[in-house]
This record gives structure tokens, sequence and C-alpha cells, in this order.
């Protein structure tokens, strides 16, 4: 999907997908090629049936999330409940469940054929930005004493499993990223859209912080920023994070991922913006749950 290709004969821009079976040397035996039209070009995605198959199961995984969660509250966090198994510490499961991703990334990125190059390792960076932030600062910043279950924990580390390696495997293996890719309008967009996502999502989990002193347990409304239009900024930034992310790496992985993130964590913004509005009378009227002014 990185690397752009020559028009295939027989296949005018506007039709869907071709898809051929090819043989190939190096690290893929067999792939398919998956030829997607666009105006004024069309890209290739060389995928192994095994790798393609692990793809097309994280986008069954997002619409089996979005229906399951649409019903069923996640217990963690103000949803925390009993009946749900055994639980650790909070911020022991964050980071045991998060560390799996920039751990994993890094692995499977070191051993990719393309690992010294410059794009991927452009990538390799966006990733770990987030995610050493999210595994190793983000639970030491928690506050309060809250618990979580031990099967949130395993299903996480079981996503972020799948999820570190489609994107690591496809960024430094799979992925065709010339050095040009640095002035592609995807790349660049992409790249705005991520840090611009990741700078949301720092600001408002940092305003959620600031609402509890030292000591303080209970929840508060929060005020300012993206606060003024929606209950969860901090859901929205790591959305608008990972679209840029697959926009900036133009792949099905990324955009796996992408689609994974708003099945997961819309439904969570609607019940949080609910429980908002349950819990205290005042709460401003005005806002939405995710996006200003639509949802």
């Amino acid at each position: 999907m990185a690397k752009a290709a020559s028009p295939v004969a027989g296949s005018p821009p506007g039709r869907a997908p071709v898809a051929r079976s090819v043989a190939r040397g190096g690290d893929v035996a067999r792939a398919t090629r998956f030829w997607w039209w666009a105006p004024g070009f069309a890209t290739v995605i060389n995928m192994s049936g095994a790798f393609a198959a692990l793809v097309v199961l994280q986008f069954a995984l997002a619409a089996a999330t979005l229906i399951g969660l649409t019903f069923i509250t996640a217990p963690y966090g103000r949803h925390s409940r009993a009946g749900w198994g055994p639980t650790v510490p909070a911020r022991v499961g964050w980071i045991v469940m998060e560390a799996v991703s920039p751990i994993v990334f890094a692995a499977v990125f070191l051993a990719g054929t393309r690992r010294a190059e410059v794009v991927p390792l452009v990538f390799l960076a966006l990733w770990q930005l987030h995610y050493l932030q999210r595994s190793f600062i983000y639970p030491f910043l928690m506050r309060g004493g809250r618990r979580m279950p031990v099967l949130v924990v395993l299903l996480a580390i079981g996503f972020n499993l799948l999820n570190a390696y489609i994107n690591a495997r496809w960024v430094s293996s799979l992925g065709e990223y010339p050095l040009s890719w640095l002035a592609d309008p995807r790349f660049l967009l992409g790249v705005a859209v991520f840090l611009a996502g990741y700078a949301i999502n720092l600001s408002a989990d940092r305003t959620l912080r600031r609402l509890r002193a030292a000591g303080e347990t209970g929840y508060k409304i929060p005020y300012g920023g993206l606060y003024r239009w929606v209950s969860c900024p901090n859901y929205l930034g790591e959305i608008i994070e990972w679209c840029g992310w697959a926009l900036a790496t133009w792949s099905w992985p990324g955009l796996a991922f992408a689609a994974y993130t708003a099945a997961n964590l819309g439904p969570r913004a609607v019940q949080n913006h609910r429980w908002y509005q349950r819990t205290f009378p005042d709460y401003p009227a005005n806002r939405r749950a995710l996006i200003p002014g639509v949802l």
C-alpha cells in the first residue's frame, strides 16, 4: 500500500481491487498482490496468506468489539464492578498489558529486513512515542487505588500481541517505503494527524489528573480544552492518532488498528458520557460524548 505502482492492464481506475497470486523470494514465499485503484495512482500490497488472515482477524475483532461493547460496559475505571473474576491493582494491569506493544513491536521490527531504512525507523519512533508513554509513564501518573479484572488484562494482552506483530511486520518487512515516502502527502498528513491526536490525548489526560488533589478519590466534571465540547477528548485524541498512523503507513494493518481503536473507544466514550449525565445533574447539556456536535 505504500509503494506506488504502474497501472495494471485490464483493470481501469474505479473498479474493485484486483487480486492475483504471485510468487516472490525473500520472506514471502507466496503472496497475494492487490491493486487498489484511486484517482491517479494504484497502490500495491504484498501479503502472505497467513499474514493477510491475521489482518482480517483484527478487522473481525473490531466488529465483534463494537457489538460487544455496545451492550456490555467493560468493568474497569469508573465502571468497575464485582463479578468479573480476580483483580489486580489498575496500575499493575496497565503496565503489564500495555508494555506488550512496545516490546513486541521492537522485537519484530528489529528482525525485519527493512529495519535500517529511514521511513520504517520513523514509524518505529512514532509507535514507541505513544506506547512508552502509555506503558511506563501514564500508569505512574494514575491517581486512586482502583483495581482491574485479570480478564481485562489478558484480553488486552492478546490484542496487543496481534496488533503489534502485524504493524511491525508490515513496516519493517512487507511494506515498501522508499526515501521519497517522506515527501508523500499521505505520510506528511498522517504524521501531522498522529501528533495532533497524541497532543490531544496527553492534554485531556492531564486535565483529568488535575481534577483530584493528592489523596482525593471520586470524580468531578472536567472543564477546559476539548472538554468544552466532548466528554472524552482523551479517547478522541487516541482515535485521531491511529487514523494518522493508518494514513502515514498507508497499510491494511494500520487501518485495522484505527478501526479497532474506534470500535473499542467509541462505545466507551458513550458510556462515560451517560455516566456523567447520571452522576452530575448540572453536567453541561451541550457536550457530546466523542465528536463535537455529532456523537
